[in-house]
């Protein structure tokens, strides 16, 4: 009869980040980093303002991230977006979750946990466009089989409160109804105010500043990194664009000496989803456009659960170059998924090939033994 009280959580989800705030405060304290609070915009080359103080620089770095689209569609503006609905203090009734990605299903996946009605609604007709379609249709009936109701394949004409609540029309005249609606049809580089325009900083049709292999955007002296450049928007790259150009313009320096760069090609990802997916590299759709592909595949359920009854399923591929052997991808599903796919990205940043995968000693009993214990290609293309 356990219960759980979303206020109580909020709380301790504000504390929490409060203090990890005032980590970064001190750190960059520390480091005898001056913050300057406010709005800022570039108002001419090296030169920003922030509410009306004017600062200068031979380099501008820009990461101001991104935020959620609310134009989608008309009416979208009335819902949550992931940033609203972790202030919540009551849990609704029902929840209708707009869109197919990263938040959308995380959020779906949680909620529902917690006991709300919820449904899920996506134009694709499976859930994460992008990761391999084998993990997104388990992905799809691990929801469904946990009472998440899935309506995908239609796309959204209007969103509009009604008595209650909010009802979502679907251009073939179908109607979604629930107490409470999340935006999650996606984000968006956060641009608005930062005279770009001013400055002449390219944009992308996306609407993201566009950069070189160095983060380097079209003007001279300006630089930009994470989610406003739409490259791999994860909060870990990121990080590493952000290192890679500390190096680059201020470590230590000798003739020849390399810019630091970072490699989107191969970044692991993982969706925090019940059960959680991990993938890292191409997928076998991708692989196959590419030339001879094999696949190797292992489905079961773990031994730690299947004793006691339990029905979870685990999946995981292997995604193998045809011609040498290179391992070009790995992606699975299910409990500890994205601790075992770190690990295995380190192996395909290394380039290993199926046969190193083949000579490694399996650790039993475990899940994760099952990526060196394929042995025959599922199939070949």
């Amino acid at each position: 009869d356990a219960e759980f009280d979303m206020g109580h959580w909020a709380s301790a989800k504000a504390a929490e980040i409060d203090r990890l705030e005032g980590i970064y405060r001190q750190m960059l304290a520390g480091s005898k980093v001056e913050v300057v609070e406010g709005w800022a915009k570039l108002v001419g080359p090296g030169t920003v303002e922030v509410d009306g103080r004017r600062f200068s620089a031979p380099r501008v770095l820009l990461a101001t991230g991104g935020t959620p689209s609310r134009d989608a569609i008309p009416g979208l503006d009335e819902a949550m977006t992931s940033n609203e609905i972790l202030d919540l203090r009551e849990l609704p009734e029902t929840l209708l979750v707009i869109g197919g990605g990263y938040i959308a299903c995380e959020f779906a996946s949680i909620i529902a946990g917690l006991g709300v009605r919820v449904t899920q609604a996506y134009r694709d007709v499976l859930p994460l466009r992008g990761f391999d379609n084998d993990l997104r249709r388990r992905l799809a009936d691990a929801f469904e089989a946990r009472g998440i109701a899935l309506a995908p394949g239609v796309a959204f004409e209007s969103l509009r409160r009604r008595d209650g609540g909010f009802e979502l029309l679907r251009v073939d005249g179908s109607v979604l109804s629930a107490a409470a609606v999340l935006n999650a049809t996606g984000r968006r580089p956060n641009i608005a105010g930062l005279g770009l325009d001013a400055v002449g900083v390219e944009l992308d049709d996306k609407g993201a500043v566009r950069v070189d292999v160095d983060s380097r955007s079209s003007v001279d002296g300006i630089w930009a990194i994470g989610d406003l450049t739409n490259r791999r928007n994860l909060t870990p790259v990121a990080i590493a664009e952000g290192r890679a150009f500390a190096d680059s313009e201020f470590g230590p320096s000798s003739p020849g000496r390399p810019a630091a760069r970072v490699d989107h090609r191969l970044v692991a990802a993982a969706v925090f989803t019940e059960p959680p997916i991990a993938t890292v590299g191409l997928t076998e759709a991708q692989a196959c456009t590419l030339g001879p592909t094999d696949v190797y595949e292992a489905e079961f359920r773990p031994m730690k659960t299947a004793f006691a009854g339990g029905q979870q399923r685990t999946y995981m591929k292997l995604v193998v170059d045809g011609l040498d052997d290179r391992v070009l991808g790995a992606h699975m599903i299910g409990t500890d998924a994205p601790e075992i796919v770190q690990s295995l990205s380190v192996a395909l940043t290394c380039g290993a090939r199926k046969q190193d995968f083949d000579r490694t000693i399996a650790v039993h009993p475990t899940a994760a033994e099952e990526f060196v214990l394929m042995r025959e290609p599922a199939r070949s293309t």
